[in-house]
């Protein structure tokens, strides 16, 4: 067989989809297990939802994500231009679709939007046209009296409306449909741009694409494009259509829920690896229990033929997991770089910034939980006395304020305030008064931080704070309790 050569041939309308870093990623994977190459292709063939700067969001999504192609616009591989518009510019679509009128597979078509509009039937709640094939019975002088005349067209593919066409997916594997179903969908807008599925076709074969990877979506145009692959005598690639992605409530995946495109998973404050390694799986499965993968290695194992043709369920919850292991698993100055600037936008005052990112490092699931973590840091929040309540602990507001004032003095007297002295001091107190450590490590915790749950201990959370800041805390946590239990 020959090179393996696939794609990724994304249009620039805006963030990258989950579904289309998928695409870029099992094309990227095939294409490097096979020791092939991976072209990125622009298809800008609809200029209207063209949006400036996309193509840019194209490239440093690929970049951040890990996928480098080996041609595109900005590689030359001999088979460009690789944007479609240039394509264009240079007149390829027009003469492959000219080929196909000369051989009877296309077809002028010169109908109005009116008489379009008077083609639609009503199926449920959506209008679906299927157009009847008039101007296939235009003469040739018809045809070139409307072209003479500048009458606007559109060039269609001529389906057969007997018959079926089958095909072959290495997931789904072979699919027929009846040809009636086969609309003559057009190949040249009146733009004289190529739609989506012509350009498709034509610059597959052109660039020598030998496996073409895509959403299921498209499994009913395929022998659409078959049929053109036929009529051209055109050898076709491979079939890999990837199974849909839901959400957790088997719906689309929407913007509103966070998880539809690669930029919303930045902004929560996910790991490009970490995605990387979620998306393989959705819809993919290595066998056994590993579930941590690096782009390397998924290379190296990566089988489409282990994909499933179930739709794969976006799960928050799992992603979310998985970036919690990459943060605990990453170079601690790696992480310093990417949480310190979100540590010092919550944080003004001088602190030991190290010690804090090492103690939420192994405490959060995304980078946005930090604040969370370490506001209190800056200020304690406005909290309910009860939470100084702790079943386990056995504390009350009451008890805690007992506490709070007996070991307020020893803090005062306390030279040394590391923690590991703090933290002797605190026992050797609740020694002395026959208190569990617990019964007097909760009221100071909650003191100094006013959450129930924090990045560490109490000894710890007083030796960031200091001295004078942490007795300002006991004493304000002791003036408290004292208006509210009173």
């Amino acid at each position: 067989m020959s090179k393996v050569r696939t794609r990724f041939a994304p249009s620039p309308t805006g963030k990258m989809h989950v579904g289309n870093l998928r695409t870029a990623l099992y094309a990227y994977l095939i294409a490097r297990h096979a020791g092939g190459d991976f072209i990125l292709r622009i298809e800008d063939t609809d200029q209207v939802r063209k949006l400036e700067g996309a193509e840019e969001i194209i490239y440093k999504t690929l970049e951040k994500a890990g996928l480098s192609h080996d041609e595109g616009p900005d590689k030359d591989g001999g088979v460009g231009p690789y944007v479609q518009s240039e394509r264009q510019a240079q007149g390829i679509y027009m003469k492959y679709a000219k080929e196909l009128i000369n051989k009877g597979e296309a077809y002028y078509c010169f109908c109005d939007q009116e008489r379009l509009d008077s083609l639609k039937v009503k199926s449920g709640d959506v209008m679906i046209s299927h157009y009847d094939k008039h101007c296939l019975s235009l003469s040739k002088e018809e045809v070139q009296e409307k072209l003479d005349a500048g009458v606007p067209y559109v060039i269609r593919q001529n389906n057969p409306t007997e018959g079926t066409t089958s095909f072959t997916d290495e997931i789904y594997g072979e699919i027929t449909v009846d040809n009636i179903e086969l609309d003559d969908m057009i190949l040249i807008k009146s733009d004289g741009y190529p739609t989506y599925n012509f350009a498709n076709v034509v610059d597959d074969h052109l660039m020598g694409i030998t496996h073409v990877v895509r959403g299921n979506e498209y499994l009913s145009s395929t022998p659409k494009y078959n049929r053109l692959y036929d009529a051209f005598g055109w050898e076709k690639p491979v079939y890999i259509h990837c199974p849909l992605i839901t959400d957790e409530d088997h719906q689309k995946l929407s913007k509103r829920k966070g998880h539809s495109s690669f930029e919303d998973l930045l902004e929560q404050g996910f790991l490009p690896e970490a995605i990387v390694n979620f998306v393989a799986l959705l819809g993919w499965s290595p066998g056994g229990e590993q579930e941590i993968f690096s782009l390397k290695e998924l290379e190296e194992i990566f089988d489409y033929h282990h994909m499933s043709k179930t739709p794969a369920v976006f799960d928050m919850k799992k992603i979310s997991w998985m970036n919690g292991e990459y943060i605990k698993a990453m170079d601690f100055d790696r992480f310093k770089e990417m949480a310190l600037p979100i540590v010092k936008d919550v944080i003004h005052r001088e602190m030991d910034f190290d010690k804090i990112l090492s103690m939420v490092k192994t405490r959060i699931e995304r980078l946005t939980e930090i604040p969370e973590h370490i506001d209190f840091f800056e200020q304690v929040p406005d909290y309910d006395i009860s939470m100084y309540k702790h079943k386990k602990m056995k504390t009350t507001p009451e008890s805690s304020l007992d506490v709070l004032k007996e070991v307020l003095p020893v803090i005062e007297a306390q030279e040394d305030f590391s923690n590991d002295a703090l933290y002797e001091m605190l026992l050797a107190f609740a020694k002395e008064h026959g208190y569990k450590n617990g019964y007097v490590m909760w009221p100071v915790r909650t003191a100094l931080s006013g959450k129930q749950m924090t990045p560490g201990g109490a000894t710890e959370l007083m030796e960031l704070l200091g001295k004078e800041e942490s007795i300002r805390r006991i004493n304000a946590a002791v003036g408290r309790l004292e208006a509210e239990i009173s």
